[in-house]
């Protein structure tokens, strides 16, 4: 923890991005660091567990990190939560929560009460579009002999 809080203190202090640092560990190893780098690379996915979950991977050649912990300097955001439990990890860790992140002007929270919201309700208009149509691809898949489970 004290690695990830380090990062977001170096990183935010070097104009890099936001006060955000996360680890991933195996076996009591780091195998991956991230560290928020939404504003040095113009990508709003670029939050600091993605960033650790996407360096982890690598290293790991695999996009399952089952036996992996997440330990982060703040409690993750939906997206960066969502990341965490589609590559497996077992654990996560984190310093502050989204009260304090909104404090500082971080407003995951909004997201974490936008996303139970029925559709119509929701900030940004969302309405299906060719359902049909894309739903040709998702039977193929669901025939295709050779996939990959994931």
């Amino acid at each position: 923890m004290r690695r990830a809080i380090g990062l977001s203190l170096e990183m935010m202090r070097s104009g890099r991005g936001g006060p955000f640092g996360a680890v991933i560990v195996k076996d009591d190893k780091i195998v991956a660091e991230g560290f928020n780098q939404v504003t040095s690379t113009n990508d709003p996915t670029a939050h600091a567990e993605v960033v650790a979950v996407r360096l982890a991977c690598q290293a790991l050649g695999t996009f399952d990190l089952t036996g992996c912990e997440i330990y982060t300097s703040c409690e993750p955001c939906p997206m960066c939560l969502s990341a965490i439990y589609w590559a497996r990890l077992g654990r996560i860790y984190y310093a502050n929560d989204r009260e304090d992140a909104a404090r500082i002007g971080f407003r995951d929270d909004f997201l974490y009460h936008e996303i139970p919201l029925p559709l119509a309700q929701r900030s940004i208009p969302i309405q299906p579009l060719l359902r049909a149509e894309g739903w040709a691809a998702f039977e193929e898949w669901d025939r295709k002999p050779d996939k990959i489970e994931y």
